[in-house]
């Protein structure tokens, strides 16, 4: 099965905004895009080694309700800081701060104004037993 991929499809209301703040916010390269009248039925952006792709809401793909889906993107990259601050300059807003996290990487959470939450970080630095110790030392309350 090395032959498989995934590119999610991110349904949105506005479909072409959330292609502008993509590209401003993450350095989304637009590969294409095809409509319908004026509803953005495909549009494939690269986003760095991956693919995204983005349409507009319709009768039988709905936008992610108030607060977001169940779906959480999460997004790798050097200055997590910066895509945050990015984000938030294009209309995003804050679920967790990005700060240092117990397992070696530094993460944060926004929600993008279309409903999609990402959580952007550097890498993990510990390795599996590291990263669990940590985690089982937060229940533990060490």
């Amino acid at each position: 099965m090395s032959d498989l991929a995934i590119s999610p499809k991110l349904v949105v209301s506005g479909a072409d905004a959330a292609i502008d703040f993509y590209r401003s916010v993450l350095g989304a390269e637009p590969l294409r895009r095809f409509t319908v009248g004026d509803q953005v039925v495909f549009a494939e952006l690269r986003l760095g080694t991956s693919t995204l792709q983005v349409k507009d809401a319709d009768e039988h793909d709905p936008a992610p309700p108030e607060g977001g889906g169940g779906v959480v993107l999460d997004l790798l990259s050097p200055d997590p800081d910066a895509v945050m601050a990015r984000a938030l300059d294009h209309g995003g807003e804050v679920v967790f701060e990005v700060a240092d996290q117990p397992y070696g990487a530094r993460q944060g959470r926004f929600r993008d104004p279309f409903g999609h939450q990402w959580i952007v970080g550097t890498p993990i630095t510990m390795d599996e037993a590291q990263v669990q110790a940590r985690l089982d030392g937060m229940v533990d309350g060490a």
